[in-house]
């Protein structure tokens, strides 16, 4: 393979996928954009219920591999109208109301986007001796209504789903910034995997399921309900995870990851430890940077999904190292990027038709 694997192509697909909106519960757009791109690559498509997406390579194969990301973004919904017409709010997903004050926001409506603020009191107005911080019950927004009335005359009522509309761009030319890179870069980076695979003309001796769950920000419920709809032998899951770097983080209980130094392998009980040591072996053979985490009673990812369905699937877990997690302003980097595809692709060439990863054996 090429130094670089990613190509205009896979940029221009990777900045319409980001600056489209896919809150949980409302993926369908996204996914539609993401399987129109893996078409050339793929032999067919699973949707289910929900809106969990999956591209099949030899979906004849009895043998079943995922590689999996998740969908779904973090955003808010309208929880309460007042009658000055301002919104109050309630997560969907880990929202972090920290960040919202001065936000620009996008109210999903049956008629289309409605544009708001969250306000916020100018500081010139606030008590120096003893400042609020943002909080859920004092965080609103401004849709410029006068009163409630006219708020339901433009359409916007209680469960209306909200984004923020903060676009991709590339900072210092190998950093990418965006809202929802987590985890849409999980499901762009699984999708290159599968165009790698095309074009380099490898034929896997097994079914390749790959996988973009939804609804994985409140409580990894897509990927439960397509684990038991696949039915796997194998899982290996990427999402992103913490780069510990930055000010106000605690290395000692947060451990030590960095952006630009490699994927992250997992280290937690729900990792299948012979698979984990085959992603290891992969990368070091390769010589493909990695660094390590470990996790403890729960991965808080896919891969707890997927390695606790039916009667236990052979799991591992491939973290992309960000910045500023569930801001508006979350940020990777495209050598780690270009890694974890590399890896994951590489690793899928070592796995045999057939391999039970028993301890046993």
């Amino acid at each position: 393979m090429a130094t670089s694997i990613l190509n205009k192509k896979s940029l221009t697909f990777l900045e319409k996928y980001l600056n489209n909106a896919a809150p949980t519960g409302y993926e369908w757009d996204g996914q539609k954009i993401w399987m129109d791109y893996l078409k050339p690559y793929a032999d067919e498509f699973i949707t289910d219920t929900y809106g969990t997406a999956v591209a099949v390579i030899n979906p004849k194969a009895k043998y079943k591999v995922v590689i999996e990301g998740h969908a779904d973004e973090i955003s808010w919904y309208v929880n309460y109208i007042s009658d000055a017409g301002l919104l109050y709010v309630i997560r969907n997903g880990g929202s972090d109301h920290q960040i919202a004050p001065s936000k620009i926001v996008n109210i999903h409506t049956k008629n289309g986007i409605v544009k708001g603020v969250f306000g916020w009191p100018a500081i010139h107005t606030r008590n120096k001796g003893k400042e609020e911080t943002p909080k859920l019950d004092n965080i609103f927004i401004d849709i410029g209504a006068k009163d409630k009335k006219e708020v339901e005359k433009m359409g916007v009522h209680v469960g209306c789903v909200i984004t923020y509309p903060d676009a991709f761009f590339i900072l210092n030319k190998d950093k990418f910034v965006c809202r929802a890179l987590d985890n849409r870069m999980g499901g762009f980076m699984i999708a290159e995997v599968a165009r790698l695979l095309k074009e380099n003309k490898k034929t896997l001796p097994f079914g390749l399921y790959i996988t973009n769950s939804v609804q994985e920000e409140i409580g990894l419920r897509g990927a439960q309900m397509i684990a038991e709809r696949i039915k796997p032998n194998v899982a290996i899951v990427t999402d992103v995870t913490h780069d510990t770097t930055t000010p106000m983080i605690e290395m000692k209980t947060q451990g030590d990851a960095e952006i630009g130094k490699g994927p992250v392998i997992a280290y937690a009980p729900a990792v299948q430890q012979k698979l984990r040591d085959l992603i290891t072996d992969t990368a070091q053979a390769n010589k493909i940077p990695f660094q390590r985490a470990a996790l403890s009673r729960a991965t808080g990812t896919d891969t707890d999904a997927f390695a606790y369905s039916g009667s236990g699937v052979a799991s591992a877990l491939i973290s992309l190292p960000l910045r500023y997690m569930h801001t508006t302003v979350e940020m990777v980097h495209r050598d780690d990027v270009e890694n974890v595809i590399k890896l994951i692709y590489e690793s899928l060439l070592k796995i045999k038709d057939g391999d039970s990863f028993s301890y046993f054996e």
